[in-house]
This record gives C-alpha cells, sequence and structure tokens, in this order.
C-alpha cells in the first residue's frame, strides 16, 4: 500500500500528460503533492521530510515550469532530487554522527560492520548519480513523451534494479549469511 501511496503522483502525472500535455501534467502532479501531504497530516498528524521536501522541489520546479512555459524545469526536477540525495548521503560520511545516512536509517533493520556500511552508502551515492544523469540523458536525447514514458515507468525500473543489486550484495554481506555452509 505505501509503494502506491508513493507512486501515485507519478501516476496522475503521466496520465494527466496523456489526455492533456506536460503543463497540466506538471499542474496535476502539483496538486497531487499537496493531496498527498493533506491525507498523511490528517491520518498520522505529522508529515514525513521526505514528502515534504520532495513536494517543495516538485512545487518550485513545477510552478517555473507553468509561469515560463518551458517544461525543461519539470525535467531537471528528477535530476536536482537525485543529486541532492547523493550529497546528502555523501555528506553523511563526515558530517554528524559516526554513522552513513544509510546505516542510521537501516540499522534496526540488520548489522554490518562500519566499512559495510560505508560500501552500502557509497553504492546509494553511485546509483543517485547515475538516476540524475539518466534523467538528463532522456531529457536531452529523446522526444518529451520518450521522457515522461521514461520518468515514469524507467525510474522505478532502474530502481528495482539497484534495489535487486543491493539485496543480493547484502546477501553476501551480512553475517549470518555464508552461502558457503551446508543446510
Amino acid at each position: 500500500m505505501q509503494l502506491l501511496f508513493d507512486i501515485f503522483p507519478l501516476i496522475v502525472f503521466f496520465i494527466a500528460y496523456s489526455f492533456f500535455g506536460i503543463y497540466t501534467a506538471t499542474a496535476a502532479l502539483m496538486v497531487t503533492m499537496a493531496i498527498q501531504i493533506a491525507y498523511q497530516w490528517l491520518r498520522h498528524r505529522k508529515v514525513s521530510n521526505l514528502l515534504l521536501g520532495g513536494a517543495v522541489v516538485v512545487w518550485v520546479f513545477g510552478a517555473i515550469t507553468l509561469i515560463l512555459r518551458n517544461p525543461i524545469f519539470i525535467q531537471w526536477k528528477p535530476t536536482i532530487v537525485n543529486w541532492l540525495f547523493a550529497a546528502v548521503f555523501l555528506g553523511s560520511h563526515w558530517v554528524g554522527t559516526r554513522k552513513t545516512l544509510v546505516e542510521r536509517t537501516m540499522s534496526e533493520a540488520f548489522q554490518l560492520e562500519p566499512a559495510l556500511w560505508r560500501q552500502l552508502s557509497t553504492m546509494w551515492i553511485v546509483a543517485f548519480v547515475v538516476f540524475g544523469a539518466a534523467n538528463l540523458f532522456f531529457v536531452y536525447n529523446f522526444s518529451e513523451e520518450t521522457w515522461v514514458r521514461f520518468h515514469v515507468f524507467g525510474m522505478i525500473g532502474l530502481m528495482a534494479i539497484f534495489a535487486a543489486i543491493q539485496g543480493v550484495w547484502l546477501y553476501f554481506k551480512l553475517p549470518d549469511s555464508d552461502p558457503q555452509q551446508d543446510p
């Protein structure tokens, strides 16, 4: 259910784009983000920082897109967001506690040595940089319609591939998962 909640704005964006074009899709995305925030506030009496930050970026780049009537701003939004995530994850290697952001958010799920947490964090940093670069590749080398399809479906596919790679990597790195052991 959470996954559907998370991708709902993309679904709305895609449907609006399919019927009405980029400017209506941008406005629909902006409204959908506001609805998500309202829903989360009404349901939990708090709004996640990730959702709020994402909404602010959508509203800023969406507003610029609509005011200037230039889709390049909403097209750059995924790159900006991904590269900001990469910068935050990278910064967590040196700022704050001795734990990376990945370790702070995932350490309750499993235990790794500090060096492995840094490797996992580096994987996330590289993934975010690649996601941002892939978005720009589609913005500047393909039609707007192809970019929209990539933005909605391709990015989800890239994230799924990254999650699978990360899962395999974790399987071999977790202390209690020794593939050489007999069951």
